[in-house]
């Protein structure tokens, strides 16, 4: 009998090639399940396709450019006929748009990151909900959330506008799915070693911070059939 946790599931995780992402989904097919990565090129998919399957695991690559909202929509039905069902949905791609005061912020910078952050997040609900709802237990988690959601920070606006912004997205479709086998719930990582956080803190000493790997362990709990809250904000 197999001890593996999330043996037979199908998981897609977007912002699969690098970063929580990547360490979530090589912890994921380690459990057993078969991974859907996605990310914006091939190419940036194959190193960690790469990597499951040396260990044995199970992945399909999603190149996908969230800001394509057409091409979103698409991908519900086209996973419809190839699984029939989704039992995960992990929400990871995130941008940062850069530190600066809010009056001079361009258009396009606040655009994409509202767009990728949380515009594409909705889409993705949206497409995958009759997915979800054909699982025994459809498990979603937004593993992107952050206190500078709650804190109005200085210079992060966009960052933190859209992450108060998906918070409420996630609480909402918590609740409209509370009567279902389907349960919804973020992540808050913290201060994690990613490529973003070097973004954001150039200077910043990173083998003082927790690994992509900590905030994984965090996502697989709230991924699990067994896990029955819905709603919460998880802080690791």
């Amino acid at each position: 009998m197999s001890d593996k946790r999330l043996k037979d599931r199908i998981a897609l995780i977007t912002g699969a090639s690098r970063g929580i992402g990547r360490a979530t989904a090589l912890l994921f097919a380690r459990e057993g399940a078969h991974v859907l990565l996605l990310a914006r090129t091939q190419k940036s998919l194959q190193a960690v396709d790469d990597a499951i399957r040396a260990e044995g695991g199970k992945a399909s690559l999603i190149p996908l450019n969230l800001e394509d909202g057409k091409t979103i929509d698409a991908l519900g039905p086209s996973l419809y006929e190839r699984f029939g069902r989704l039992d995960i949905f992990v929400g990871n791609a995130g941008l940062l748009g850069g530190l600066r005061p809010l009056t001079h912020i361009p258009a396009e910078t606040w655009e994409r990151v509202l767009a990728v952050n949380l515009t594409a997040n909705w889409r993705l609900i949206r497409t995958l909900d009759p997915l979800l709802r054909q699982s025994a237990a459809g498990r979603v988690v937004f593993a992107t959330s952050s206190r500078v959601a709650h804190q109005g920070r200085a210079y992060w606006a966009p960052y933190s506008v859209s992450k108060a912004a998906l918070e409420t997205l996630a609480k909402t479709y918590a609740n409209e799915t509370s009567d279902s086998s389907v349960r919804v719930n973020i992540v808050d990582p913290g201060a994690t070693a990613t490529a973003m956080r070097a973004e954001a803190y150039p200077g910043e000493d990173q083998a003082n911070l927790q690994r992509p790997e900590d905030v994984a362990e965090i996502i697989l709990r709230l991924a699990l059939p067994d896990y029955e809250k819905t709603g919460q904000i998880v802080g690791v």
